[in-house]
């Protein structure tokens, strides 16, 4: 873009770098979200409380299907380390 167009956008640099900063923070929860560290401590919390009885065999198998999905798509896509600590 040239120097006419860079003044003209000015007034719209904040809004580009908010959305700039939105998808940093996005793609940051994503990957915790699908890192599958992340996944298998939440898989050890959720067996935790079914032997506390803090919740059903039902709840638990929901929850566990939930993130054994979750952890599938991780080790599917190849992105994370699986050591907590992403790429």
């Amino acid at each position: 873009m040239g120097l006419i167009g860079e003044v003209l956008m000015l007034p719209f640099a904040p809004v580009r770098g908010s959305a700039w900063a939105i998808r940093q923070v996005l793609q940051e929860a994503e990957r915790i979200y699908y890192d599958p560290a992340t996944v298998r401590a939440e898989l050890a919390r959720l067996e935790e409380r079914l032997e506390a009885g803090e919740i059903t065999e039902e709840e638990f198998d929901r929850q566990e299907d939930e993130l054994l999905d979750r952890l599938e798509t991780a080790l599917g896509s190849g992105d994370t380390t699986g050591n907590g600590t992403g790429r």
